[in-house]
């Protein structure tokens, strides 16, 4: 039988019943309703953890048409699009996560940490300055903009 039909059958059943008295289908219809709620609250338990980071690409180094400074790095973050919008970011922390071959603390991922000091141009790339510089490999790589410390 096709899927239509089913319903179709079901839905002329459920019409063709009579309802003898209203206090009762009020009652019945409080605990669809009671369900419903319940089953909201157990949707709510299998939700997606929050990203707690703006995402950001890793431009390259701050560089003029043959100097290159690798001790301060660009970066583009998502929706960020003027020197204000970037203001916000001056001295987050900045987290490139990358994989490694060898297994350290029983992990094979490693992070780079870093802070945005300051805006480069007008356009929203941002400045910053990691520990250790990020090598070349790492240019067009996701890192994280954590959203601490806050000022606000």
């Amino acid at each position: 039988q096709p899927f239509w039909l089913k319903a179709f059958r079901l839905n002329l059943v459920s019409e063709s019943v009579p309802q003898s008295n209203p206090t009762e289908t009020m009652a019945g219809e409080k605990k669809q309703i009671a369900a419903g709620a319940a089953k909201k609250k157990v949707e709510k338990k299998t939700k997606q953890p929050v990203r707690l980071y703006a995402k950001g690409v890793i431009l390259g180094y701050k560089r003029s048409k043959s100097n290159s400074y690798a001790n301060c790095t660009l970066l583009k973050i998502d929706g960020v699009r003027t020197r204000d919008d970037a203001a916000w970011y001056f001295g987050k922390r900045v987290a490139y996560v990358y994989k490694a071959k060898k297994e350290v603390k029983n992990s094979k991922f490693r992070v780079m940490w870093g802070k945005v000091r300051r805006a480069h141009g007008n356009s929203g790339v941002v400045r910053a300055k990691f520990r250790k510089n990020i090598p070349p490999r790492a240019f067009g790589a996701p890192c994280r903009i954590m959203m601490y410390p806050s000022s606000i």
